[in-house]
């Protein structure tokens, strides 16, 4: 399968081993991965902020680059996924753009979370992952309540070998992230960030995994002030890592070498 590869914005600028581990892992699995150098934002900030008419280019560049891009489109990232799936054709609409809305509910058909592209489309929980640690799983809440993964994440993390899956307490409760909430809202963010935090420290967990990179920055940046070496790696490194290594790296979030980050084009 012809699979296209969404970078999305905090994955090419800030963690780009989340969008080359998904790459790595189709690869594995035999499939033609493209990734379409013109792609930029979806358009999720903008919508999400109330900004629509700014979203409305976005929604249009976003469908002119992927659809023809190939078979279906993934992206390690829950969020942006659900903002193509729910937000996009209803942008369009609102801009008076009929023709437009529904491209993108066609393109939306074929667009998804690197979870449900894994268990749902290609029918694979076992991607051949070795990751021996102790970790435990946040579902994020677009990934939760808006595409409804369910336990296809959890299915794919109990395949991988050598991983000890540990409970996380009140794991369907927000972190507290939510984009410009955590700005916003700051006191309010920090408190649900840090009863996230108590579960996850009492999990008895090395690593925190999610499959969104903007939760995970927001818990990493609280363990790390914490220093409890406690580790926040994305979904989609630990299911590819093998016995030989792990391609993209396991990495305490620090806010320094995060601004060292590249852009991604595998």
């Amino acid at each position: 399968m012809r699979i296209a590869v969404i970078a999305t914005c905090l994955g090419d600028a800030m963690f780009p081993q989340a969008v080359k581990a998904t790459v790595e892992i189709l690869d594995r699995l035999g499939h033609e991965v493209v990734f379409p150098e013109a792609q930029t934002c979806c358009g999720q900030m903008h919508v999400n902020t109330g900004y629509l008419d700014m979203a409305l280019p976005l929604v249009r560049h976003h469908v002119e680059v992927f659809t023809d891009a190939a078979d279906v489109s993934v992206a390690p990232s829950g969020s942006c996924v659900g903002c193509v799936r729910h937000q996009h054709a209803m942008v369009a609409r609102r801009g008076g753009d009929e023709g437009l809305a529904r491209a993108a509910e066609e393109l939306a058909g074929r667009t998804h979370e690197l979870s449900e592209l894994l268990v749902d489309v290609l029918g694979v929980t076992d991607v051949g992952a070795y990751y021996p640690h102790r970790v435990t799983y946040h579902p994020t809440c677009h990934s939760l309540r808006m595409l409804r993964v369910g336990d296809k994440p959890l299915r794919l993390l109990r395949a991988v070998r050598g991983l000890q899956l540990t409970e996380l307490a009140d794991a369907e409760v927000c972190c507290g992230f939510g984009g410009t909430f955590a700005v916003k809202n700051a006191e309010v963010s920090t408190a649900m960030l840090a009863d996230k935090m108590a579960n996850v420290l009492t999990s008895g967990a090395e690593v925190c995994t999610a499959g969104d990179s903007s939760c995970l920055m927001h818990i990493g940046g609280g363990l790390s002030r914490l220093r409890s070496g406690i580790r926040t790696v994305h979904l989609a490194e630990i299911l590819a890592s093998t016995e030989q290594g792990t391609p993209a790296r396991d990495v305490v979030f620090d806010t320094a070498e995060v601004g060292e980050s590249k852009g991604v084009h595998p």
